[in-house]
C-alpha cells in the first residue's frame, strides 16, 4: 500500500538487499539489439529517421566543420534519456530520471568535460564569453559574476528541469488514479478518459524533455570552441 504520495519514487524494491528498481535504467537497452539483426521494418525506418534528423540538427548547432563524431554523444544522450523517460510510463517500472541524483549524474560529467576542454584548450575564448560584446566598462565586473554563476548552475538547471517534469506528470496520474475507488461509477469512464489523455501528454513530455536536454547540451558544447 502506498504510505504517501511520493512513495512511488522510492527505489526501495530489492531482492537479497540488492536494489532492482535501478535496473529500469538499462531496461530500454534490451530493445536496441533487435535493430541490428531484424529484417528492415517500420521500426528500423522510424529509428533511422529520428537519428538522421537529430544528426542534421546537431550538426547545424555545432557547426559542420566541428562535428567529427561529436553529434554521436548527443544522439546517445537523447536515446538514453528518452528510453528511461518512456519506460517509466509503464506500470511497475521505476522511473530513474525522476530522481535528481540520476539526472545530475548525467548532466554534471558532460558539463564538466566541456568546461575542462574549453578552459584548457581555448582559454581566451572562454574568457570572452564572460563579457558579452558591447558591455559598458562599468558593468563588466557585474557581468563576469553573473555569467560565471549562470555557467556554474547549468548542470543543476538541466537536472532539475528533467526531474521536475517527470515527477509532475507521475504525481498527477497518481493523484487521479487514487480517486478511482471513491468516486461514483458514472464518473469512472470520464476518469479513465482523462488518464489516457494525461498518459499521452506524459509520453510527449518524456520525448520532449530528452530532446531539450540534448539540444541544450549541444548549445553548451558550442561555447567551448
Amino acid at each position: 500500500m502506498m504510505t504517501n504520495l511520493f512513495s512511488i519514487f522510492d527505489p526501495s524494491t530489492n531482492i537479497f538487499n540488492i536494489s532492482i528498481n535501478w535496473i529500469s535504467s538499462i531496461l530500454g537497452l534490451t530493445l536496441i539489439p533487435f535493430y541490428f539483426w531484424m529484417m528492415p521494418n517500420r521500426y528500423n525506418m522510424l529509428f533511422n529517421n529520428i537519428l538522421n534528423k537529430l544528426n542534421s540538427e546537431f550538426k547545424i548547432l555545432i557547426g559542420f566543420n566541428k562535428t567529427n563524431g561529436t553529434t554521436l554523444i548527443f544522439i546517445s544522450l537523447f536515446i538514453f534519456i528518452m528510453f528511461n523517460n518512456v519506460m517509466g510510463i509503464f506500470s511497475y517500472i521505476f522511473t530513474s530520471t525522476s530522481h535528481l541524483i540520476t539526472s545530475f549524474t548525467i548532466t554534471l560529467p558532460l558539463w564538466l568535460s566541456f568546461m575542462l576542454y574549453g578552459w584548457i584548450n581555448h582559454s581566451e575564448h572562454m574568457f570572452s564569453h564572460l563579457i558579452p560584446q558591447g558591455t559598458p566598462a562599468v558593468l563588466m565586473p557585474f557581468m563576469v559574476v553573473i555569467e560565471t554563476i549562470s555557467n556554474l548552475i547549468r548542470p543543476g538547471t538541466l537536472a532539475v528541469r528533467l526531474t521536475a517534469n517527470m515527477i509532475a506528470g507521475h504525481l498527477l496520474l497518481t493523484l487521479l488514479s487514487n480517486n478511482g475507488t471513491v468516486i461514483s461509477t458514472k464518473f469512472v469512464s470520464f476518469l479513465i478518459f482523462i488518464q489516457i489523455l494525461l498518459l499521452t501528454l506524459e509520453t510527449a513530455v518524456a520525448v520532449i524533455q530528452s530532446y531539450v536536454i540534448s539540444i541544450l547540451s549541444t548549445l553548451y558544447s558550442k561555447e567551448v570552441y
